[in-house]
């Protein structure tokens, strides 16, 4: 009779059910499915919160409790960080805790400090690291599938815990490395957590399935792929564009192991709304983490306009909440991880234009039910009905007009649904997403209070004393290589920036072709500066050359050593020059010469002048050249070195073309 039971019970209520017009789910305690682990988002996979911890307060502390403070905002339930490897991964570089294998420096970076703030809002998130690229050291530059790293992230999530009492929850392997796997390498990590005493558990294989080949998909598809992991996960498993299915994992559904979305799509509310849910419903997966969390970087950066929130002023201030924070609140802050997939109760809307889950507390009372109708182009009534034991009062109901551009359209509470002879009905509209629920405490949070958009005014200047050596310079976001401070060599007392890649690391990048060489670069200032003059003390280590940059624009997704730019260029040799790069890597000197030898270990001071179509290079307050060019009108400033070098910059200053500190004479 027990089980008979509840087959009657929706056979009594389906009777009294409308016959037309109305699609009608049956919420029942019985038949669940796979437990949702989590949704969260991703920092990394490039520099795109780089520029949060620049932020002043009190605007900092807001735009992390809208990302992580519990029932307020996005209320993220799984932070994945990049483990940095001093190449470039998209929108940038992140720094690597051993640039060399007798280096290590726990406090390297910003995504420790991320990963503190994150689990101050929210003790109970979940962390997950990644590599994208490594350091050039590990496995001899040619075994990315070494010991080496093995060694290297297991010392990452070991400094984690010790140096910052952070415990990180899942690591993975190579992102998107698409080159194939060494399955023996992911024992080898498993026995090396274990042998740490870690509780890491292991994710992957971290792929993009529709890039792989068919030998490939093979591979990942055989239940032995996953002996030593844990969480099976792939990117994208709903592509991108407009998403009409995911992808089915279902044969790997016998491991009885979760399955991931562990990079998917955050292209807009929309799609994060339609991905959250079809990602279960065709493919089972339990979590998903999109890609990136914040775009908090500069806006010539690579994928600059995504992320739940957009900061990229940090003098200012300035930040922008958008709609895919609620497009996540819709989920994070109705449904915890715990919570069971009502397995009967997840599908799609009438028509298949939207679509709709529903999860059980562990508490066998309480549900919430997650609907989007993003693709549906008119009204439809959507009925439910709950079996005995569900907590049958009156359901919250919350909703965002996702074609809406105005804030008072996202996440608004509506009015109850409240049953009609046990039945509830709401009425979809198209283009929207709905939370349904008998739980209570959510929040919009307040807004914040509107700060407008200016420019970073010149005077500007730096001398790298106020940091902490092994930070980033405030402003400076790396395209490429590793740019922190250190004591200055060549006899010089203090703090200078320094780049301290000197082995060209491992790159992610799809293809060989486009796994080029890349100079190392760091960038900073406004992308609005038009006329300027920029100066800074440089020092070669090794023999080759430094670059000191203006007027930087868009930068190469493929190559970020292709900068839309000029640079003076010098060698240790003598050799200098004038150039314009362009997007797509065309180098012309403008004007070039040769001058007695700079050498290594010594001082001198470089400055390029930019008033209107004329350029303008010195040496040591001694004119190099002029050139004349209108390529480009506006753009940031840089250091840069050619080949992977080390070199220091020092006494950074950014002023009106007009103002010199002393004057200038000819060579």
């Amino acid at each position: 009779m027990k089980t008979a039971w509840p087959v009657l019970l929706c056979a009594f209520m389906l009777a009294f059910l409308p016959s037309s017009g109305a699609q009608t789910v049956i919420i029942e305690g019985g038949g669940l499915g796979r437990t949702f682990d989590g949704l969260g988002a991703i920092s990394g996979g490039g520099g795109n919160s780089r520029l949060l911890i620049d932020y002043p307060e009190p605007n900092r502390s807001q735009i992390l409790d809208y990302l992580f403070k519990p029932n307020y905002g996005a209320s993220l339930q799984i932070l994945k960080v990049e483990i940095g490897g001093d190449a470039n991964s998209t929108s940038g570089a992140e720094p690597s805790h051993m640039h060399s294998a007798s280096d290590e420096n726990y406090y390297r970076g910003y995504e420790w400090w991320l990963m503190e703030q994150a689990k101050a809002r929210n003790p109970d998130i979940k962390l997950v690291a990644l590599e994208w690229t490594a350091p050039g050291w590990i496995g001899g530059g040619s075994n990315f599938w070494s010991q080496d790293n093995v060694d290297y992230i297991v010392k990452w999530i070991t400094g984690a815990k010790t140096d910052h009492n952070l415990n990180i929850d899942y690591v993975g392997g190579w992102n998107e490395c698409y080159t194939g796997w060494d399955l023996g390498w992911f024992q080898s990590l498993k026995q090396a957590l274990a042998a740490n005493g870690l509780s890491t558990k292991i994710i992957g294989p971290d792929e993009y399935l529709a890039h792989l080949t068919p030998s490939a998909q093979a591979t990942i598809s055989a239940p032995s792929f996953y002996t030593n992991i844990d969480v099976p996960a792939a990117h994208y498993p709903c592509d991108f564009g407009a998403i009409m299915q995911c992808t089915d994992f279902q044969m790997l559904s016998g491991l009885g192991k979760p399955m991931w979305a562990s990079e998917s799509n955050g292209e807009s509310a929309a799609n994060i709304a339609r991905a959250t849910n079809l990602q279960y419903v065709d493919g089972e997966f339990t979590a998903s983490i999109v890609w990136p969390l914040i775009g908090a970087t500069y806006s010539n950066f690579p994928y600059s306009s995504y992320g739940l929130i957009l900061a990229e002023e940090p003098w200012s201030g300035n930040y922008l909440v958008g709609p895919g924070v609620w497009a996540m609140a819709h989920t994070t802050q109705f449904v915890q991880p715990g919570w069971q997939y009502i397995d009967s109760a997840v599908g799609r809307t009438a028509g298949d234009t939207g679509s709709y889950v529903a999860l059980l507390s562990p508490n066998g009372s309480d549900y919430s039910i997650v609907i989007e109708t993003a693709y549906a182009t008119r009204s439809q009534i959507f009925s439910f009905v709950v079996t005995a034991g569900l907590a049958k009062g009156p359901v919250h109901v919350w909703s965002t007009n996702l074609n809406s551009a105005n804030p008072d359209d996202w996440f608004v509470q509506a009015q109850d649904a409240a049953p009609v002879n046990g039945l509830y009905t709401v009425t979809l509209q198209p283009g929207f997403l709905y939370s349904m629920t008998t739980t209570t405490g959510q929040s919009k949070g307040s807004s914040p209070k509107a700060v407008c958009r200016c420019s970073l005014h010149l005077p500007y200047s730096d001398s790298f004393e106020e940091y902490n050596v092994g930070q980033e310079a405030r402003l400076f976001a790396d395209v490429n290589g590793a740019f922190e401070i250190a004591s200055c060599g060549g006899g010089r007392m203090g703090q200078c920036l320094r780049q301290m890649a000197a082995v060209q690391p491992y790159f992610w990048w799809v293809t060989p072709a486009l796994r080029k060489a890349s100079n190392p670069y760091t960038l900073m200032g406004d992308v609005n500066w038009t006329d300027y003059r920029v100066s800074a003390d440089i020092l070669l280590e090794q023999s080759g050359a430094v670059q000191l940059l203006g007027r930087v624009g868009d930068q190469s997704l493929d190559a970020p050593s292709c900068l839309a730019s000029y640079y003076l260029q010098v060698a240790d040799q003598g050799n200098w020059a004038i150039v314009r790069e362009d997007i797509d890597g065309t180098t012309t000197n403008l004007v070039s010469g040769s001058m007695a030898p700079l050498g290594t270990n010594t001082w001198h001071e470089l400055a390029l002048t930019f008033l209107g179509t004329t350029i303008s290079a010195e040496l040591d307050r001694h004119v190099l050249g002029t050139a004349d060019d209108s390529g480009y009108i506006s753009g940031q400033i840089g250091f840069g070195v050619n080949g992977w070098i080390n070199a220091q910059f020092d006494n950074l200053m950014v002023t009106s073309p007009l103002v010199l500190r002393r004057p200038v004479r000819p060579m």
